[in-house]
């Protein structure tokens, strides 16, 4: 293996790379091995290869030689890809044949079928993942993209400054912020985009900031606006029409504070919101009822400056940065405690299996993509970008 190094955050990542120049694993202070199922993967070669290698080290698995494995995952990409999953005792858990799609597909769908045979949970190989990519000196545009970077592909091309994306109810929208001219001044618009139809709207343009968007599993949305003064939260109703909703009956506000607040995000039910807020001078994560109600402290005990919170899809856990000179990744328990610091990084997104997080890093002269298992702390890399990626969200 060749061996390569970047700097990011002041900190060494060591990145290895196989002989077809994939980037096997980053390393971001200490692994916790004893975290990591060992399995091996027998008969492979290039793409296959090294997909299959990616999905499982990104979902909590680290890939050894037969006589170290736990679980050996065998086959061929001769045509079709063929996998068959024999557990130390040497008994199959599966045996089968991917058809149709193309060959790195068939290999997704491997990698699932061995993370739910083993952890019992569906693999998340076949999802998706909305960012903000810089394109420009004052352009910033939205891309959706397969989980691991691939398939990338822009949905805005509008050449002005765009971020905060984030996926609408079953993965058919996506929202976002973009600075639209609005009497000769740039004012923050957040947008709904059609991915079917490739048509969007306005969601929410009034005179100030408006951003922070988040969907509830029901189709509320929540999202941050100034008009009232400083930023607030509010949540606008199923079927809300800026547009043509003069009286704002569809918009409920839920904080009214002369701090601002930040990053709204839903617990799983629908029930809660935490997002980020000050008290007493201080940068703290909060909670409150989704239908408006007093705000509730959620501790982070051990780190300081949290923001950018992130609610696991079981609910357990809140993912979130905090800034204690770096920008650190932690996570906590849901009704607060003890923070676990992570990883260098910023602004994490829960996958579906609600054990791998994605997150961005400042590297040098631009930000970039990664891939976190939370329980272990191994870090990918994602493939690199032309330009400068950030502010990510995984389809759920």
């Amino acid at each position: 293996m060749k061996r390569g190094a970047c700097i990011v955050m002041g900190l060494a990542w060591a990145v290895l790379r196989g002989a077809d120049g994939e980037p096997r694993l980053t390393v971001v202070g200490q692994v916790d091995e004893e975290k990591l199922v060992p399995i091996a993967v027998v008969g492979y070669t290039g793409e296959s290869a090294a997909v299959l290698r990616f999905d499982l080290e990104v979902q909590g698995f680290k890939v050894v030689g037969e006589k170290e494995a736990r679980y050996i995952l065998s086959g061929s990409n001769n045509g079709n890809v063929v996998g068959a999953l024999q557990d130390a005792a040497k008994t199959y858990l599966f045996n089968k044949s991917y058809e149709g799609g193309a060959m790195r597909l068939q290999a997704h769908t491997l990698s699932d079928d061995v993370v739910q045979a083993v952890q019992g949970v569906a693999g998340v190989a076949r999802t998706r993942v909305v960012y903000r990519m810089v394109t420009g000196e004052r352009s910033r545009e939205i891309y959706v993209a397969d989980f691991d970077g691939h398939n990338a592909l822009a949905i805005t091309s509008d050449k002005r400054l765009a971020g905060a994306p984030t996926w609408g109810a079953r993965n058919q929208k996506v929202y976002y912020t973009s600075y639209q001219e609005v009497n000769g001044l740039e004012n923050p618009t957040i947008l709904e985009h059609d991915l079917s139809s490739g048509g969007r709207r306005v969601f929410a343009r009034f005179m100030g900031l408006n951003t922070g968007a988040a969907v509830a599993p029901d189709g509320r949305v929540a999202l941050v606006l100034s008009k009232g003064g400083s930023p607030d939260v509010y949540v606008a109703s199923q079927g809300w029409d800026f547009m043509n909703s003069k009286a704002e009956g569809g918009l409920l506000r839920i904080t009214n504070t002369l701090e601002g607040e930040s990053s709204p995000t839903w617990s799983p039910d629908g029930q809660w919101l935490c997002f980020a807020t000050t008290v007493n001078k201080r940068r703290v994560l909060v909670k409150t009822s989704s239908r408006g109600g007093p705000m509730m402290q959620i501790s982070t005990t051990g780190v300081l400056s949290p923001s950018e919170p992130s609610w696991s899809p079981d609910g357990k856990w809140i993912a979130f940065t905090a800034q204690m000179g770096d920008f650190n990744i932690c996570v906590v328990p849901a009704e607060g405690g003890e923070a676990r610091v992570l990883a260098r990084g910023e602004d994490p997104s829960w996958a579906p299996n609600s054990r791998t997080l994605l997150f961005s890093f400042r590297g040098v002269n631009k930000r970039a993509l990664g891939l976190l298992d939370a329980p272990s702390k191994q870090v990918r890399l994602l493939p690199s970008f032309a330009g400068s990626a950030s502010q990510a969200e995984w389809a759920r």
